[in-house]
């Protein structure tokens, strides 16, 4: 809790500024101070690594009402909504179904699938009014999160418990069946603060006829692409003595979700229509201030995925081909960390780690699976001279498939002038292979039980995936016109990528006469730059705007790769959130997001470019002696665009939003 009441503080004083007059200090402050970039609270101009910091007020400026529409305000990122209640996410390329590329946390929780290594954003016990802040950091940090934290990590932080004190009632209706009830209580005393939040959401997500709905899409039917998830969450927060204290998190969801198509293809008989997903997580902190130069964390959580949906179809000559996608995981996970001050200049923290994952799911595998793996970390920080910060750590790691990595990283940041940073950094990173990359045998089967088709057989033994990354940035602040901005120059090359390659592996099957294998296929080189700025001209205004371009080339054995990868980064792309609060409570804001023509990998296809602009209206006021908000949300108000698949058509949609707090 120490090392998060900078934060505790900004957000309470940010609570405040909306209550009383605004002044110009309130543009001269210090900069956002940061927590997952080193385990260091520091400001954002003395990280180790670019990142951007999506806050409360961005949140609410942009109407997204899914966790992952957020990643829209990061530069470099695409988002796209694919199938089958799944999220795609990539940062400058690589995006698949998947977003194995990206490591993801909840208060430092990985939730990450140790399956697919996809991120289930759809069932993720968590509502978008409990977030405090999201910390995207662009590019590899393995050396503080371990593997899998290859390209970025996404750190979502929520709210204390002190933070939330009262009732708040919200709810969301509108068009595509958009549908949202959510209820918070929060209270305690000094000594022991809870909040508990229950939610009911449910989503349309496209259009269900997709007949001609997009030029040369060539499909036609219907999608059955819809939501409905109930979950719960709590969390206390326990004052054990003045220099101790612990939190305790728990959650459970439970989504009843439509998927799936009805077409003239005669394999999508094989897509349950009908999905059953449960998830549930215990988390446990405990934070001791040992002296004014030690404290250590002790962290540790358990979290448990269910997933399963099932199909039955008859095809003449072969018989009931009988789809069951049964799919439990589980992650138990301890973890150490230790920040100390040596001296005035030189600070750092140091750690380790253990974790043990499982997986069972009898068509993808011949048998359940396990691993455990560990890992040490250590990082330090010092002020060589007042104009120069040097860092640098590592992370050791022994992996239950590829052995023992180390990801190191170095940084120097020069101050020019005060206000004005320039930072060069180096790291690497690893990414291991996940249960089925290495070890998927997904079959189809008739209903007696025998094997009618393969459809990936597991590796030959793989090695991770290496990033080295190479960045230039420089990060500016003019306090007259009250701008920040942040200039990013990267050049990054993987080896050992990992790609499905296909081949007739084993004797023909029924329906297909091909299987996949994942194997290290060959090397990604990406360069790039990007560009994120937060103007506050005055009171009323705040604008936050991002631009990127991005160039990959791919060099592997696979030749579909070498003409996708390229395609998988949008050569431009660029988003602008702007927001005016008028009197009386009143406020509006814009949002409008482009990304030229992307390939999405696995089973995505290449989607055309496109320019989607939202916009919200709001007002706030008191009643009765509750606070008041009603809001009314437009998403692509522009033309009808393909999200993943040409056949994803996201049309525009409005929904109107209440809220009562007391």
């Amino acid at each position: 809790m120490l090392r998060a009441l900078p934060v505790l503080l900004a957000s309470a004083c940010a609570c405040n500024a909306l209550a009383a007059e605004v002044t110009e200090a309130d543009f001269l402050d210090d900069l956002p101070v940061v927590l997952s970039v080193s385990r260091l609270t520091q400001p954002v101009n003395e990280a180790p690594a670019a990142v951007t910091v999506i806050d409360r007020d961005m949140i609410r400026a942009s109407g997204f009402r899914d966790i992952p529409d957020l990643l829209r305000l990061v530069p470099g990122f695409s988002v796209a909504y694919t199938r089958d209640n799944t999220w795609a996410a990539g940062y400058h390329g690589l995006g698949d179904a998947y977003s194995r590329r990206l490591q993801v946390l909840v208060d430092g929780r990985s939730i990450y699938s140790p399956h697919y290594g996809a991120v289930y954003w759809s069932d993720l016990p968590l509502a978008i009014e409990d977030i405090e802040r999201i910390e995207v950091i662009r590019g590899p940090n393995a050396a503080i999160h371990g593997a899998n934290a290859f390209t970025a990590v996404i750190n979502i932080i929520t709210q204390a418990a002190a933070q939330v004190p009262g009732t708040l009632l919200s709810a969301q209706a509108g068009e595509q069946r958009m549908r949202g009830l959510l209820l918070r209580h929060g209270g305690g005393d000094a000594n022991l603060r809870y909040r508990f939040t229950v939610s009911g959401q449910e989503r349309d997500r496209f259009e269900r006829d997709i007949a001609g709905r997009l030029p040369g899409s060539g499909d036609n039917g219907v999608y059955f692409e819809a939501t409905k998830t109930v979950f719960a969450n709590g969390r206390f927060d326990w004052q054990i003595a003045s220099a101790s204290d612990m939190s305790i998190q728990f959650g459970l969801s439970r989504g009843d979700w439509d998927a799936g198509r009805d077409t003239n293809d005669a394999t999508d008989v094989l897509d349950p229509n009908k999905q059953d997903s449960r998830a549930q997580y215990l988390h446990l902190n405990y934070h001791h201030v040992q002296s004014p130069q030690r404290e250590w964390r002790l962290q540790a959580y358990h979290t448990r995925n269910v997933f399963d949906a099932d199909a039955n179809a008859v095809f003449p000559g072969v018989g009931t081909v009988v789809v069951d996608q049964f799919l439990q995981q589980t992650r138990t996970n301890l973890e150490l960390q230790v920040n100390e001050t040596w001296r005035p200049d030189l600070r750092g923290v140091w750690g380790g780690e253990i974790r043990h994952e499982t997986v069972k799911a009898p068509d993808s595998y011949t048998r359940s699976l396990d691993g455990t793996l560990g890992r040490m970390f250590g990082h330090v920080e010092w002020e060589a001279h007042p104009r120069v910060l040097v860092q640098g750590g590592a992370m050791f790691e022994h992996h239950y498939f590829t052995g023992t990595d180390i990801s190191p990283r170095a940084a120097i940041s020069y101050t020019l002038t005060p206000g004005h940073v320039v930072r060069l950094g180096v790291s690497q990173a690893y990414r291991s292979p996940t249960f089925f990359e290495e070890e998927g045998n997904q079959v189809y089967r008739l209903a007696d039980g025998s094997i009618l088709d393969v459809v990936t057989i597991p590796s030959n033994g793989l090695r991770p995936e290496r990033i080295r990354s190479h960045e230039l940035a420089y990060l500016g602040r003019w306090n007259d016109a009250r701008i920040e901005w942040d200039v990013r120059l990267y050049r990054d090359r993987i080896v050992d990528f990992i790609g499905q390659k296909k081949g007739d592996y084993v004797p023909d099957g029924a329906l297909r006469p091909n299987e996949f294998r994942y194997e290290n296929i060959g090397t990604v080189d990406a360069r790039g730059g990007e560009i994120q700025l937060r103007w506050r001209p005055t009171r009323q205004w705040d604008i936050s705007a991002h631009y990127a371009r991005a160039h990959l080339h791919a060099d592997t054995r696979v030749n579909n790769f070498n003409k996708d990868i390229p395609l998988s980064a949008p050569r431009n792309s660029w988003g602008i959130l702007t927001r005016y609060r008028f009197a009386g409570g009143w406020e509006a804001s814009v949002g409008a997001w482009h990304h030229d023509d992307t390939k999405w990998l696995s089973e995505g296809d290449l989607v055309q470019n496109h320019t989607r602009i939202d916009a919200r209206l709001a007002r706030r006021w008191t009643w009765q002696g509750r606070e008041v908000e009603v809001a009314l949300i437009g998403q692509n108000l522009g033309e009808d665009y393909a999200e993943f698949r040409d056949t994803n058509v996201f049309s525009r949609r409005v929904y109107g939003s209440v809220s009562f707090a007391w």
